[in-house]
Formats: structure tokens, C-alpha cells, sequence
């Protein structure tokens, strides 16, 4: 049976209300006697209840992370950055899993909210503006707009598809294919197709997109990658996230196409897993850390002061080019 407040106070041979005292830090106490309770802690196991701190206005510490999932390995390392950045900063993090699912990710918001979280940094792209506007809390959004007081902290996604488009001009390639989703939403992602077009005008190639999302199935990508191939036999790719670069090489090869002679392929992300493991490949690198950092200095500046206005709505990192294997 878990320890309860009385079994901490007849262990430290004390009252009940000095033990809230001591665990509350409220009201002047001897060292002797916080040194008796935190023993009797420690002995017992005891740990406070954080919620009912929270109800005499203690701050929780406890931040909420909702993204879409942490299989993709760019989620995988920006979450755990951030989570590394809260807890050096004395924070601890619930994460939400809310895939694609509208309805999980209420849930979870309706979790937070339960809980007292005391921020939220969103990353998932399922629920309108108006589910985060009303649960009045500080947000910081990545890659997403939410509202106009939620501010957005992205790479230079449009900067990141022209230097890839380039890389690929430069290889000598003439029939440039983008892979990547066509339906814009209103987000600073939105600005990659923005980019890939802008350039075949400045470049003067034929645009070609092929569509595929990010919630896609591996299945339904390989499907979109293989009639590509096959029927419209691009000389290059540019691909708008790592995976689906990897999915661009690994049916290459079973299709006997030279890589990258007879076809070059460039991806976006650029995380450690992917320069580890799949170091051939080009990509534009996202400033994973320093995402992970931003987002939790704004955070934190809002817990901080929540009446301040937003001065600045959009923070922009810049991208890098990782030259690979596949563009040589």
C-alpha cells in the first residue's frame, strides 16, 4: 500500500501540516526537521501528490508534447531534444501520440487540460484553430499555424527545396519530379511546393508533382514511387521528408535503375539516424536541436508572462545541404 501523508509524519515524529510545510516549502522550518521528513520520505517511498500541490498554487512543471507519432525518426529526435531541454530547465513532459486521429488528439488535449499541464508545444496536424484556442493555455506550434496568438517555430522550408532543386540542376538533371504532398493547409510546409514551383519557372523545367502524404502508408507510397519510376522516368527526385527518399532508392534498385547516374534523389530532414545508416544520401538537413531549443525558450517565456503580446509570430530556422552519394 502507498504511503500516505500520516505514515510520513508518525516516521518523522511530526505533525501532518508540518510534512505539507516541509514538502510545500511554506512558512519558515529548522533544517533538522526538514532533514526528519524528507528521511522518513525516502524511507517510505512517499511521493507528494503533485495535483494537489498544483490546487495551492504550486506550479506543476509538467508540459504537454502532442505530435504525430514517433516512429518517423525526425519526430523521434525532436521530441526527445525537447523533452531534454524541458528537464534541464526543471520540466517533465507528458507525450501525446495523436497520429492522424482528430478525435485522439481532443482526447489528449482534454488530458492535458485535466492535468495541469502549465504549457504545450503542438506539433500534430488533425484538430482546427479553434480546439487550441479555447483551452487557455500557453502554446508554442511547430510547423503549424494554430491561432494568431500561437507563435511557429519551422526550418526555411522554401530555402530547403530551392537548395535541393539546385543540387539537382547542378547534377545536369532535366526532368525534375517533387514528392511530396500537394494539398496545402496553410503552413509554413506548404512553402516546399511553393519553392519546387518557383524554381522550374526560374530554371525552366516542367513541373511534376506527385502526391503523397505524410500520413500515407508505406504500401501506397511504394505504389506512387513505382508507377514514377516506371511510367514517367524522372532523372531526379526531390523527395519532402527522408523515408520517402530511402523508398525512392530501395525501388530504384529493384527496378535496375543506376543511382546516381541514371536517376538522383535528394530527401529532407536530415537526422543523425539517417547520416548514421543512410549516409549516401543528400538531404537537407532541419536544425533538429535548435528547433528543440527555440520551441522551449518561447514556451517558457509565455508560462512566464502569459498577458505579454506576441511580437514576433513566425521563427524561421535556416536548413543545410548534406551532399550525398545520391546527387554526386
Amino acid at each position: 500500500m502507498a504511503a500516505k501523508l500520516s505514515d510520513v509524519a508518525k516516521e518523522a515524529g511530526c505533525s501532518v501540516t508540518t510534512v505539507s510545510r516541509v514538502i510545500n516549502n511554506h512558512g519558515y522550518l529548522s533544517q533538522k526537521t526538514k532533514d526528519k521528513v524528507f528521511a522518513a520520505m525516502r524511507k517510505l517511498n512517499y511521493q507528494p501528490n503533485s495535483l494537489a500541490r498544483s490546487l495551492q498554487g504550486k506550479k506543476m512543471k509538467l508540459i504537454g508534447l502532442i505530435f504525430p507519432g514517433i516512429t518517423n525518426p525526425f519526430f523521434a529526435e525532436l521530441v526527445q531534444d525537447v523533452e531534454t531541454t524541458l528537464f534541464k530547465r526543471g520540466y517533465k513532459v507528458i507525450l501525446c501520440n495523436a497520429g492522424q486521429n482528430k478525435k485522439k488528439e481532443h482526447e489528449y488535449l482534454r488530458m492535458l487540460q485535466a492535468n495541469q499541464v502549465d504549457g504545450i508545444i503542438a506539433g500534430a496536424h488533425n484538430l482546427g484553430i479553434e480546439e487550441y484556442k479555447q483551452l487557455g493555455l500557453p502554446i508554442v506550434s511547430f510547423d503549424r499555424k494554430l491561432a494568431e496568438n500561437v507563435p511557429i517555430v519551422s526550418c526555411d522550408n522554401y530555402q530547403g527545396i530551392k537548395l535541393a532543386v539546385r543540387d539537382l540542376i547542378q547534377g545536369g538533371c532535366k526532368k525534375i519530379y517533387f514528392l511530396g504532398n500537394k494539398h496545402k493547409k496553410g503552413n509554413p510546409t506548404d512553402e516546399r511546393l511553393d519553392a519546387y514551383l518557383d524554381e522550374a519557372k526560374n530554371y525552366g523545367f516542367t513541373p511534376h508533382i506527385r502526391s503523397v502524404a505524410f500520413s500515407d502508408s508505406t504500401n501506397i507510397k511504394n505504389m506512387e514511387v513505382h508507377n514514377m519510376l516506371t511510367n514517367d522516368q524522372p532523372d531526379g527526385v526531390v523527395c519532402t521528408d527522408d523515408l520517402t527518399a530511402i523508398l525512392v532508392l530501395q525501388e530504384a534498385k529493384k527496378l535496375g535503375i543506376s543511382i546516381p547516374s541514371e536517376l538522383k534523389v535528394i530527401g529532407f530532414d536530415g537526422t543523425q539516424l539517417m547520416q548514421t545508416y543512410h549516409s549516401e544520401l543528400s538531404t537537407i538537413a532541419q536544425p533538429i536541436e535548435d528547433i528543440a531549443t527555440l520551441l522551449v525558450n518561447l514556451l517558457l517565456k509565455r508560462i512566464a508572462h502569459p498577458e505579454q503580446e506576441l511580437k514576433q509570430k513566425n521563427y524561421v530556422l535556416p536548413v543545410k545541404l548534406i551532399k550525398g552519394e545520391t546527387t554526386a
